[in-house]
């Protein structure tokens, strides 16, 4: 079965409207690992806009699944992870000014520091990922830096507004998930992610694990949170 990791940022994003203390993006994770959650993913971003080095620190003591901080090439970052140590590191891109990320990680473009980051986390014994593009070139750079697995980025594939444009995106998805497979990493997905379009995504080639977080918050303000992680793993099956 395809493993579900539940990305509790946007908890932490009700929580800093007001800059208080609740929702706690802990108790939220709680709640999701009782409803079948097998994974945790959580974003330190640079700017702290929602999780915060307080919830990165509760959340290594308390996840009893996995742990999965998605983090930018900032060396700040990199020596918190490394500190904490979660159970595995997804790299990404980020910029101050986006609402949430906007593509995939340039491994081929900067395929030295990416290696040389990859292999510091190997020596602290996390599992590295990389969330990238379902292009070939950043595949087989994923593969030569020594990653784990890939994350591939399912955003267009989301934003599709026409059945021709969505087939096209997944077809993309697939041909990377082929080859990220033949290459020996492993294949997750996520990025856009809802109840509605999960259905086509589960039929991914070697897909091991989806990391889905807005539409899961989303539906938990009407049903609430372990009943949302509960919905999307039964979808899941």
């Amino acid at each position: 079965m395809i493993r579900l990791g539940v990305n509790v940022d946007h908890v932490a994003t009700v929580r800093e409207a007001r800059r208080t203390y609740e929702p706690d993006p802990v108790f939220a994770a709680y709640l999701a690992e009782l409803a079948g959650a097998d994974q945790i993913t959580i974003h330190l971003r640079e700017d702290r806009r929602h999780i915060k080095e307080r919830d990165l620190q509760i959340l290594r003591r308390t996840v009893t699944t996995r742990l999965n901080l998605e983090m930018a090439l900032n060396e700040e970052i990199i020596q918190i992870a490394l500190s904490v140590k979660p159970d595995q590191v997804t790299l990404v891109p980020e910029r101050r000014q986006e609402i949430t990320t906007e593509g995939g990680l340039d491994v081929a473009g900067q395929a030295g520091r990416v290696a040389d980051s990859v292999s510091r986390f190997h020596e602290a014994g996390i599992m590295v990922a990389l969330f990238v593009d379902p292009e070939e070139k950043q595949i087989r750079a994923s593969a030569e830096v020594g990653a784990n697995a890939v994350e591939l980025h399912t955003g267009e594939y989301a934003n599709a507004r026409t059945d021709s444009e969505r087939e096209r995106q997944l077809t993309r998805l697939r041909e990377a998930a082929e080859l990220a497979h033949k290459l020996g990493l492993k294949v997750a997905a996520g990025h856009g992610l809802t109840y509605t379009n999960i259905h086509p995504i589960k039929t991914l080639p070697h897909l091991e694990e989806v990391n889905i977080g807005h539409t899961i918050v989303s539906r938990a303000i009407y049903v609430g949170f372990y009943e949302a992680v509960r919905q999307m793993k039964e979808l899941l099956k």
